[in-house]
């Protein structure tokens, strides 16, 4: 049976930018002009006035300064709030193929990896712009990769998904190098005119290599252990699909795009991750001080010092469970591996981290790893 490691991570960011006080000003214009548009119906108390936001209120609830979008023109406009994303004909690809792409070759690159030598590509991510053909499939095309590919969906835990399924895959036989990759084009699921979630996400594409140990490069990550949880929850729900189409606009109108209940999330999902990480962590035979450090779901900061406390007893410091959340915001199922992708260069030999996904489903995935050299 082969060993299966992570050889390389790839990162591509958007060029667009949106600062809290940006997203803050065009919200609280469009409030103004909501307020105004229904003034009468307020006075009349058939409808509440919408609140305004603030810069203070999303740092304190979420720890989020900024995030990075695939359009940042629509977003900031009070008179669209949501990206400008033209549609693309059949002929040109798919703008989820052409972010995981990029992502896919920075990878490869690092593990001095072509394309052709890859046997498998899994396009692992919460928002699929379609439902066939395959985005994976699609992605396999424009590498080159002779092989198979598919699409899975586990929300904000589809990367550590991915991994455990990519490295089952070489365990088995069935490939030998298997490319995980995670396009999240959060900002067009997302309701840019609710108070409580406007600022929460941002888009981003990552990628894992996941490979048999004989045929990775000296630098790599052993898969010490993969760990996987799913809960059936609806405190976080999105049923903006083909068969759920947008509600129209007005008074009433139900929200098919991004919803949760904040306070429930953090109540349940906290230690049910903490528990879930402390019991593989005695499969694993691993005590707190054998870990370096934490690569957590980059949702909210908040939780993240809750998890780790719990897990490590005591506070984490910021070199042991570092952020990408002040600068890339919620990207769902990519966040985790963006701050491992960032913060593990530092790693001796045998040093030990955990890289751990938590989100919608409810779901959360745990990998253990070891610096191999």
């Amino acid at each position: 049976m082969k060993t299966p490691v992570i050889s390389a991570t790839g990162l591509w960011t958007p060029s667009q930018s949106v600062s809290n006080a940006e997203l803050v000003a065009s919200f609280n214009q469009w409030v103004e002009n909501w307020n105004t548009a229904y003034s009468a119906e307020i006075a009349a108390g058939e409808i509440e006035a919408k609140a305004a936001s603030s810069v203070e209120f999303i740092e304190k609830a979420s720890g989020i300064k900024s995030r990075y979008v695939i359009d940042k023109s629509g977003i900031i406009d009070p008179d669209i709030m949501r990206p400008n994303i033209p549609e693309r004909p059949n002929e040109e690809p798919s703008l989820l193929a052409e972010m995981a792409v990029k992502a896919a070759r920075q990878a490869l690159e690092a593990a001095g990896r072509k394309s052709e030598e890859v046997d498998a590509v899994l396009c692992a991510c919460s928002n699929l712009q379609r439902a066939y053909p395959a985005i994976a499939v699609e992605i396999q095309d424009l590498l080159g990769i002779d092989g198979f590919g598919f699409d899975m969906n586990v929300a904000c835990s589809s990367a550590t998904f991915g991994i455990q399924t990519a490295a089952d895959m070489v365990r088995t036989g069935s490939a030998r190098s298997v490319l995980v990759v995670n396009p999240e084009v959060c900002s067009a699921h997302l309701n840019f005119t609710d108070r409580d979630s406007h600022f929460i996400f941002g888009d981003v594409a990552t990628a894992i290599l996941i490979e048999a140990e004989d045929i990775a490069p000296a630098s790599h990550w052993r898969i010490l252990g993969t760990n996987l949880k799913t809960k059936f929850s609806n405190n976080i729900r999105n049923n903006f699909g083909f068969l759920n189409h947008a509600a129209p606009e007005g008074i009433g109108a139900r929200d098919k795009l991004f919803v949760q209940e904040g306070r429930k999330v953090f109540k349940e999902v906290v230690p049910m991750v903490a528990h879930m990480i402390v019991d593989h962590m005695q499969v694993l035979d691993l005590e707190a001080a054998d870990l370096k450090r934490l690569w957590l779901h980059q949702a909210n900061a908040n939780m993240n010092r809750l998890i780790s406390s719990k897990v490590l007893g005591r506070e984490a410091s910021p070199e042991e469970s570092p952020t990408v959340l002040d600068t890339y915001a919620n990207t769902s199922s990519a966040g985790s591996i963006i701050a491992f992708h960032k913060y593990s260069g530092d790693f001796k030999p045998g040093e030990k981290g955990l890289i751990s996904s938590f989100g919608a489903g409810y779901s959360a995935g745990t990998v253990f790893v070891e610096r191999a050299a």
